[in-house]
């Protein structure tokens, strides 16, 4: 069976992918953990990786099925076919953010056009085209997710 991506309303990716599973579809919702400040407070939040997207699994033939949940909009496509997401990707996905033991992340220089592999995190092993490079961020293009990746970096005091 194939992975798709479905597209959500704004802010719904976890109640889809609850109620996705309440009616048998296997499904999956990668979250992060992220602090949030408020005006009086900080608190951890789990937040969704992707925003909008929510991953499931099953046949072609049923792909209509998920349509019966609030909240879902679409399928995500790409060249005019519904989006398959690959075995291996989701399992990248899932030991990436499982992967607990990473305590320093180093950033290189890079310039525009370089291409590059990245090493680390959730989107380690794919390769990216650096699009952009200012004093505070990259912008990094992985065309094999179709996506386009901006990493935020502190500079290094000397």
């Amino acid at each position: 069976m194939n992975w798709y991506v479905v597209y959500t309303k704004p802010k719904w990716e976890r109640k889809v992918a609850e109620k996705l599973n309440e009616i048998g579809i296997e499904c999956y919702c990668p979250l992060i953990t992220q602090i949030k400040q408020w005006s009086d407070r900080k608190k951890k939040v789990e937040v969704p990786l992707f925003n909008s997207y929510v991953f499931v699994q099953l046949p072609d033939a049923q792909r209509n099925s998920v349509f019966q949940i609030a909240g879902v909009v679409r399928y995500l496509f790409w060249l005019g076919k519904p989006a398959v997401v690959r075995d291996d990707e989701i399992a990248i996905i899932k030991n990436s953010l499982s992967n607990t033991n990473i305590s320093d992340v180093s950033v290189i220089p890079y310039k525009k056009g370089d291409k590059i592999k990245l090493e680390a995190g959730v989107f380690s092993s794919q390769d990216a085209i650096v699009q952009e490079v200012t004093n505070t961020h990259y912008i990094l293009v992985l065309e094999s997710l179709g996506c386009v990746l901006k990493i935020k970096y502190k500079k290094e005091s000397t």
